[in-house]
């Protein structure tokens, strides 16, 4: 079945099927209000509240399908993209699923900086990732063959050096748990990811991303920024707007005493405790802190 010319009413958006980004894209999807019901062993879900159609996939797969033009909009990390070196634009980073694309060897080996691994072998599930760094690391030109072996395996890459097949393995590596439990120790990062929403060259209803654009945009901005609301006199408005500038300009209101107004700005939620105690010392008063359940920005 052609799933585009099936669905040619619903835009298609592919998210990864399993593993580490597959619960927060549920997440951020409820936050976004797109709603849908997957059945189980189905790998298409219909939205219920707008025409969409998402397709669940393997995130080292979406690269492509959305660079072909089947899929306008997919969600994967930027390894993936990186990776496939297909032509997509990469338009909202969307911070989750943060790991490094790392070389792991053994704890007790002998190797402790990367020039010891040129001529070694290499497994990995990154091998153009993989290649592109020890390429560069022998000064190898493009096209000419590498001294060092990269073989490629599609999981349990940790096992290789075990298991004798590899001096070395380049792998994603967020907690770096899994890699201590199977005796290994990084000594130099590849790449640093993320979780990244990617774009079709061609999508199919350009209106309807910039919607879906906009929503998660909004619920990014939520999740990162509180809005903080304070009473001060007007002349110490200079010192506190430069503490809390906003995202564009903070909203200053007067109160019925004249010489007070009332402030309020987005204030990242990180900072909020630091921000409150300048506050504070610099003469303000009343200050109130909301948190943000959805918005537009």
């Amino acid at each position: 079945m052609d799933l585009v010319n099936h669905l040619n009413d619903r835009l298609l958006f592919a998210v990864p099927k399993k593993g580490r980004l597959y619960q927060q894209c549920l997440d951020l999807f409820k936050g976004a209000d797109i709603q849908f019901k997957r059945s189980n062993r189905l790998d298409i879900a219909l939205c219920t509240n707008l025409p969409i159609a998402l397709v669940f996939l393997p995130a080292a797969d979406i690269p492509l399908f959305v660079s072909e033009g089947r899929v306008s909009l997919g969600i994967t990390g930027q390894d993936q993209v990186a990776e496939a070196a297909t032509r997509v634009k990469e338009i909202v980073p969307l911070g989750f699923g943060s790991c490094k694309l790392q070389i792991e060897v053994p704890e007790n080996g002998e190797f402790e900086k990367p020039e010891q691994l040129i001529g070694k072998s290499i497994v990995t599930s990154f091998p153009n990732l993989t290649e592109q760094y020890f390429r560069k690391l022998e000064n190898t030109p493009d096209g000419a063959p590498l001294q060092t072996t990269i073989k490629y395996v599609g999981g349990s890459v940790e096992a290789a050096c075990a298991l004798g097949i590899a001096d070395a393995v380049v792998d994603l590596v967020e907690s770096g748990e899994t890699m201590r439990a199977a005796g290994l120790k990084s000594i130099e990062t590849v790449f640093n990811t993320t979780a990244v929403l990617i774009e079709s060259p061609k999508p199919t209803n350009p209106e309807l991303v910039d919607t879906i654009v906009s929503r998660i945009n909004g619920v990014l901005a939520a999740e990162k920024y509180v809005l903080c609301n304070y009473n001060c006199p007007r002349n110490v408005l200079p010192g506190v707007i430069s503490i809390t500038p906003g995202r564009r300009a903070p909203t200053v209101s007067p109160l019925e005493e004249s010489d007070w107004v009332a402030v309020s700005s987005m204030v990242e939620k990180k900072k909020i405790a630091i921000v409150m105690d300048q506050l504070k010392s610099k003469g303000a008063e009343d200050i109130l802190v909301f948190n943000i359940s959805n918005c537009r920005v």
